[in-house]
């Protein structure tokens, strides 16, 4: 029976016995498939006891979110790059022996998956096809290392990609080479990555609300409600993490007709100290702002939907990097109405 059958009717198994494996203290219920803390809980433990015992929250990726962005309006990035997203599907440690013994057992005792395949499995994980009981002997020197799926990619077709049957890997050895989305410190990057929130891009404007047509429309914002955010993903047990960090460089205008001319002309302003374009003052109203819209019609009785998106440079760094590692750029944006009417004139 194929490696992809065995998985789902597995999951049969699984739900059929989920009581037994929540109870076992030595269970990673809670962790599996990207489980994570918030800020709040970042000392989860994922160390092993000197019988190679797991904790409760060992062999999983555990996030440290206490500098990310945070507020009703934060929203994560989507990368600039179309052909790239962080990975669906990884590697890690998730099995002691004695744990795997637990998982597999009642699968095989429910006889769901045929005779042949049970005993294939029998002859692998017991009777020293590739390990001998489990690798009990092997206890403290190891773990069996199987596949997650990041949190919110069930349904991506590329939460498929890790197909690769359960596998042993010794402490401080490097896993197989057929299994390319085993767990890295570029790899826990890239799953902070998709961590990463960042705050609304909602900019002040001068007039605010409601402009005129032809009438230059100051935009801008302090960069100080913009500080970079970071968020940590770790493998306690492998003693790997990796800090993966978004600092805003711009800002884009979109004026959302049109019918609007956007200083600069590309609608992209560039960070510059400590704003992004610059505050409207009394007496400026004939210069052109150095960021900011122009419409050159009304609304109507609407409004036009603005927006402003930041662009945000992402890099990390992690166990065993020496330098800045780059990322994709991400970008976040927001919407904002604006009214914009006819100059009126009066006549006398």
């Amino acid at each position: 029976m194929p490696v992809l059958n065995y998985r789902s009717v597995g999951i049969v198994a699984v739900i059929a016995s989920a009581s037994m494996l929540i109870c076992s203290t030595q269970a990673f219920a809670g962790y599996g498939h990207g489980g994570s803390t918030n800020g709040s809980e970042t000392n989860a433990s994922g160390d092993s006891d000197k019988n190679g015992n797991l904790s409760a929250s060992a062999g999983v990726v555990v996030f440290d979110r206490s500098k990310n962005g945070s507020g009703d309006s934060a929203g994560a990035v989507s990368s600039s790059s179309s052909n790239w997203t962080p990975p669906a599907c990884y590697y890690a440690p998730k099995y002691t022996p004695d744990q795997l013994q637990k998982y597999l057992e009642p699968i095989w005792n429910a006889e769901s998956t045929g005779p042949q395949w049970d005993a294939e499995q029998r002859d692998k994980y017991v009777n020293g096809g590739e390990a001998k009981d489990f690798n009990k002997d092997k206890a403290d020197k190891g773990y069996w290392w199987d596949s997650y799926v990041t949190k919110g990619r069930e349904g991506d077709p590329g939460a498929l990609k890790c197909t690769k049957s359960i596998f042993w890997v010794d402490k401080g050895a490097a896993p197989p080479a057929d299994a390319p989305e085993a767990i890295t410190p570029e790899i826990l990057a890239q799953l902070a990555y998709a961590e990463i929130r960042v705050p609304s891009t909602k900019v002040d404007l001068a007039p605010a609300g409601t402009t005129k047509v032809n009438l230059p429309t100051w935009a801008w914002l302090d960069t100080a409600k913009f500080k970079p955010v970071s968020v940590t993903a770790s493998v306690p047990l492998l003693n790997v993490s990796a800090t993966t960090t978004a600092e805003p460089v711009s800002l884009k205008i979109d004026a959302g007709t049109p019918d609007a001319t956007t200083y600069p002309a590309s609608g992209v302003c560039e960070i510059a100290g400590d704003h992004i374009g610059e505050a409207y003052a009394k007496g400026k109203a004939k210069e052109t702002p150095p960021c900011g819209v122009k419409y050159l019609r009304s609304s109507g009785d609407g409004s036009f939907k603005l927006r402003a998106t930041i662009t945000w440079k992402i890099h990390w760094t992690g166990t065993g990097v020496a330098a800045a590692q780059d990322l994709p750029d991400g970008t976040f944006g927001a919407e904002q109405n604006v009214v914009v009417q006819e100059i009126q004139s009066v006549n006398r």
